[in-house]
């Protein structure tokens, strides 16, 4: 990878005037400038971005929290703002946390000293006390708040929607995987899937998970354990869906006829697996997209009048269910 070094040889003159031209810090005259953009071309040189943005007192970079890169549904998130941000010529420094508190307060702190001026967090911890003192704008993405700009998707229709496919396709004992606890995106699809279930009048268990990858396959075990005559199963996430299909192959159960299942969130892998996964669409790349917009608003100081964004869900109909039968 070439250096400042290697193009102020190339281009016959010191690191100083290399550094003024790529900064536009100083005079260059426009002779040496044409020089020392040839071989920057030359070179594929690529400046530092920390380096420049502390030279300048300016910054390009922005950081992003996700709680578990391992779920196929965070790096899509990922995407959506990465591309809206790149368009705008922004640089994304990623943080995995692991769903841990002290690994996102170190990644708020290497932010900071990264010089980022804005923060997208996806963070899975209720209490946001940490972020409350930031010099720089935040957008919360997969999560509401009250105190602070969010981009979210629509949880309570997203619960009744599945509960209600369920309940359409003949199950009678439904299991209702719900997710953790502290994260108000998981509360509202539990209280969404129970209300639809609670007017149906259809008996249904719960049983409190987590959106954890590694998880995934001892929340399936459990599921049959304690409730193994459920003949419907909400799962918290795909993942968790695709590891309760997994045990009920395991177990010799016959995905549709004896057991329905219903995922969340619609991640790429979805469809492939056996049968393909019915699941809950969340947006995932769109509600990348939408949160870096909110926050490039903020960071050019406009006015913004909806602070929360709220994006629709859908019921994608694949395999794991039963088709419904209609009267024409």
């Amino acid at each position: 990878m070439a250096t400042i070094k290697d193009v102020a040889k190339k281009a016959g003159v010191s690191v100083a005037t290399v550094s003024r031209a790529i900064n536009g810090k100083g005079y260059v005259h426009e002779d040496t400038r044409k020089q020392i953009d040839e071989a920057i071309r030359e070179l594929n040189y690529k400046p530092n971005e920390v380096a420049r943005s502390l030279f300048n007192k300016k910054s390009r970079l922005i950081g992003l929290i996700l709680p578990d890169i391992r779920n196929p549904f965070f790096p899509e998130l990922a995407r959506g703002v990465e591309d809206e941000m790149q368009e705008h010529g922004f640089r994304l420094i990623i943080g995995n946390a692991d769903e841990k508190l002290e690994k996102e307060l170190d990644y708020i702190e290497t932010f900071k000293q990264n010089n980022v001026i804005g923060l997208i967090s996806a963070t899975t911890n209720q209490v946001l006390a940490h972020y409350e003192n930031l010099s720089f704008p935040l957008v919360l993405l997969d999560r509401t708040s009250d105190e602070h700009p969010s981009v979210y998707a629509n949880g309570l229709d997203g619960g009744r929607l599945a509960a209600k496919e369920l309940v359409n396709r003949g199950c009678k004992r439904i299991s209702v995987l719900k997710g953790p606890v502290e994260t108000q995106t998981a509360r509202d699809r539990f209280k969404g899937a129970v209300d639809e279930l609670y007017t149906a009048n259809v008996h249904f268990d719960v049983m409190t998970t987590s959106f954890a990858f590694q998880e995934a396959e001892y929340w399936a075990k459990e599921l049959f354990s304690k409730y193994p005559d459920t003949d419907g199963v909400i799962a918290s996430n795909d993942v968790v869906a695709a590891a309760v299909l997994h045990e009920a192959h395991r177990l010799g159960k016959q995905i549709p006829e004896e057991l329905q299942i219903i995922g969340y969130d619609d991640i790429p892998f979805s469809q492939f697996l056996y049968p393909p996964l019915s699941t809950i669409r969340q947006p995932a790349y769109e509600m990348g997209r939408e949160a870096a917009k909110l926050l490039i608003k903020f960071m050019d100081g406009k006015k913004v009048e909806n602070k929360n964004i709220l994006l629709p869900v859908q019921f994608i109909e694949r395999q794991t269910t039963r088709k419904v039968e209609r009267n024409d």
